[in-house]
C-alpha cells in the first residue's frame, strides 16, 4: 500500500511507507481488540448484576410456592429488578410443562443444547420485539405432597424423623409416598443499553488519547527517519563539493555502515573514470603524436617543392612523399574513428546472424591487389560459407573491420619478395556441436616475442627493430571489436621451431546462445 504516490521513487518516502503502513494496520486491529475488550468489560458487572436478579427472582417464586400462590409482577419488583429507567426487562416463570405460572408472555422460549442442571443461572442472548437482550435462566427444584394446580407453587418440606426414649433421632422416616419432585424454569431478560453505553464510554477513554498522540508519534518518526538519511545527504554535498578533476575515493569510515556499500561501489565507479579518463588522454596525446609526424612531413615536403631551384625530378619527388604522408595520415585517422567506433560498444549497433566465412572470403579478395603488389601469397582455407557453424550473432560492419586489420596486419609485417613470396592463410574453423568458430590468420613473417604479445594490443604501439607503415591501432581495434563479440584473441607462432617462426592469431567465438 503506497501512503505517498509520487512520480519519482524516494528512499525516504519508501521508508516512510514501510513504517505508516504497518502502524496504520495495528492502529486498526488496536480499535477492534478495545472494542472486544470494552464489550467484555462493561458486559461483566451487569452479568453478575442480571445473574443475582435471577437468583433473588427464583426464591421469590420459592417463597410464593412454600405459600401455596403464585409469584405476583409488581412495579415495585419491576423497579427493583431494572435499577433505572434506561432498560426495558422481562421475567418468566414456568413449570415443567412449560406453561407459565407467572410473568410476560413474549419471553422466547429456552433453547437447550444439553439438560439444564437446576441451581445453575446460564446467560445468552435473544432478541424481544426487535430489540436485543441479554437472558438469564435459572431452574431450581420445589416438591409437592400432590399434584399442583395452575398457578399453585408448594415448598419441600422436611422429611418426619423418630426418636428413642433417650431422645437421639434414630433413623429418617420414609417420605410420604405421594410427595412429588418438581422444577421451576426463572428467565429474567434485559436490553443491552446500559451495557453499550458503558463500552462507549471506555472505547472512548482509551482510543482519543491514542488519536490525540498519533499525529505526535508521525512526527517524531518523520524527524528520527529525516535524520537516520541525512548521511546520503552529507556525501551528496562532498561530490558537489568536488572540483571537475578530483576523482579520489570518498572515505568509507566516515558514513553508516548501510551506506558503506553504495560509497564502496562509488569508490569503485569512480576508479573505473579515472583510469577511462587516463587512457583517453593518453589516447589523445599518441593520436597527436601520431598525426604530427605525416603533418610534418606534408608541410617539409611542399616547402621543398615551393623552392625555386626546385627541378622537375625534385617537384615529382615532394610530390609523391606528400602523396605517401597524406595516405598515412587517413589512414591514422580512419583507424581512430574504427576504434572509436569499437569502443562504443555492438549494443549500439545493428545485430544479425553474420556468416563469418563469407565476410572472411570478401575481404581476401578486396586485400588481393595490395598482397600482389608486395608478391604475398595471400590465400582462404576453412570452412565455406553458409556450412554448419559459421554463422555468428554480431555486426557485420564491425567484423569486417576486424577481418581487414588482421589481413592489413599480416600484409605490412609480412616479408616478401617476387624470389621469396611471403604466404598469408586466413582460415575459419567451425564446431557447431562445441559451440565454438575460430577466425585464424597466419603469415610466414619474422613473429612476436612472447615478451611483447601483450603489449601489440596496446594503441600505437610499434614492435622494435620494424620499419613497416601502421599506426599501431589496428590490433587494439581487433582486441576492443571481439570483446563486444563474446570473443577472445589469441596469439601465437605459426610455425613453432622453424625460422622464421611466422605469426598466428586466432579469434575464438562463442556461438552458443547467449
Amino acid at each position: 500500500m503506497k501512503l505517498f504516490q509520487r512520480a519519482q521513487n524516494s528512499l525516504f518516502g519508501e521508508i516512510l511507507d514501510s513504517l505508516l503502513a504497518p502502524a496504520l494496520l495495528v492502529v486498526l486491529m488496536s480499535i477492534g481488540v478495545t472494542w472486544l475488550v470494552a464489550r467484555g468489560i462493561a458486559n461483566a458487572p451487569y452479568d453478575r448484576i442480571l445473574t443475582h436478579n435471577v437468583r433473588a427472582l427464583a426464591e421469590d417464586a420459592m417463597r410464593a410456592h412454600d405459600r401455596g400462590t403464585t409469584l405476583h409482577v409488581t412495579p415495585t419488583l419491576l423497579a427493583a429488578l431494572r435499577g433505572d429507567e434506561s432498560d426495558h426487562i422481562w421475567l418468566q416463570v414456568l413449570d415443567d410443562d412449560g406453561r407459565r405460572l407467572a410473568g410476560d408472555t413474549q419471553m422466547p422460549a429456552p433453547q437447550w443444547s444439553d439438560t439444564p442442571m437446576p441451581g445453575v443461572v446460564y446467560l445468552s442472548d435473544a432478541q424481544i420485539n426487535g430489540m436485543a437482550v441479554r437472558i438469564a435462566q435459572l431452574r431450581v427444584r420445589v416438591d409437592a405432597k400432590a399434584p399442583a394446580a395452575p398457578g399453585e407453587l408448594r415448598s419441600e418440606e422436611a422429611p418426619p424423623l423418630r426418636f428413642g426414649p433417650d431422645g437421639l433421632a434414630l433413623q429418617e422416616a420414609a417420605p410420604p409416598a405421594a410427595a412429588t419432585e418438581r422444577t421451576l424454569l426463572v428467565q429474567l431478560a434485559e436490553t443491552r443499553i446500559k451495557q453499550a453505553s458503558h463500552a462507549s464510554e471506555i472505547i472512548t477513554g482509551v482510543l482519543l488519547p491514542q488519536f490525540a498522540l498519533l499525529p505526535l508519534a508521525v512526527m517524531l518518526l518523520w524527524i528520527a527517519l529525516a535524520r537516520g538519511i541525512k548521511p546520503l545527504s552529507v556525501v551528496e554535498e562532498r561530490l558537489r563539493e568536488r572540483r571537475p578533476d578530483d576523482l579520489s575515493p570518498i572515505d568509507e569510515s566516515t558514513v553508516p555502515l548501510e551506506v558503506a556499500p553504495l560509497v564502496s561501489a562509488l569508490n569503485v565507479l569512480l576508479g573505473k573514470l579515472s583510469d577511462s579518463m587516463a587512457t583517453q588522454k593518453r589516447f589523445l596525446a599518441d593520436a597527436a603524436h601520431q598525426l604530427k609526424t605525416p603533418l610534418a612531413g606534408l608541410r617539409m615536403q611542399a616547402d621543398l617543392a615551393l623552392r625555386e631551384a626546385a627541378d622537375a625530378q625534385a617537384l615529382k619527388q615532394s610530390l609523391k612523399q606528400i602523396g605517401r604522408s597524406s595516405v598515412r595520415a587517413t589512414h591514422t585517422v580512419n583507424q581512430l574513428l574504427a576504434l572509436a567506433r569499437a569502443e562504443g560498444g555492438i549494443g549500439t549497433l545493428a545485430r544479425h546472424p553474420c556468416d563469418l566465412a563469407k565476410l572472411t572470403m570478401e575481404v581476401v579478395r578486396e586485400m588481393l591487389p595490395r598482397a600482389m603488389d608486395k608478391s604475398l601469397d595471400l590465400g582462404y582455407d576453412g570452412a565455406e560459407p553458409g556450412s554448419a557453424g559459421v554463422v555468428v550473432e554480431g555486426n557485420a560492419a564491425l567484423l569486417r573491420e576486424l577481418i581487414h586489420n588482421l589481413l592489413d596486419n599480416a600484409i605490412n609485417y609480412t616479408p616478401s619478395s617476387a624470389t621469396q613470396p611471403g604466404v598469408i592463410t586466413a582460415r575459419v574453423l567451425a564446431d557447431p556441436f562445441g559451440h565454438v568458430l575460430l577466425l585464424q590468420v597466419e603469415d610466414s613473417g619474422a613473429g612476436i616475442p612472447e615478451s611483447e604479445r601483450e603489449l601489440v594490443f596496446e594503441p600505437f604501439y610499434r614492435v622494435l627493430g620494424n620499419e613497416a607503415d601502421g599506426s599501431g591501432l589496428g590490433l587494439p581495434i581487433v582486441r576492443e571489436i571481439a570483446h563486444q563479440h563474446r570473443a577472445q584473441v589469441l596469439l601465437e607462432d605459426a610455425h613453432p621451431g622453424q625460422t622464421p617462426p611466422g605469426t598466428r592469431f586466432t579469434v575464438r567465438f562463442d556461438t552458443a546462445p547467449p
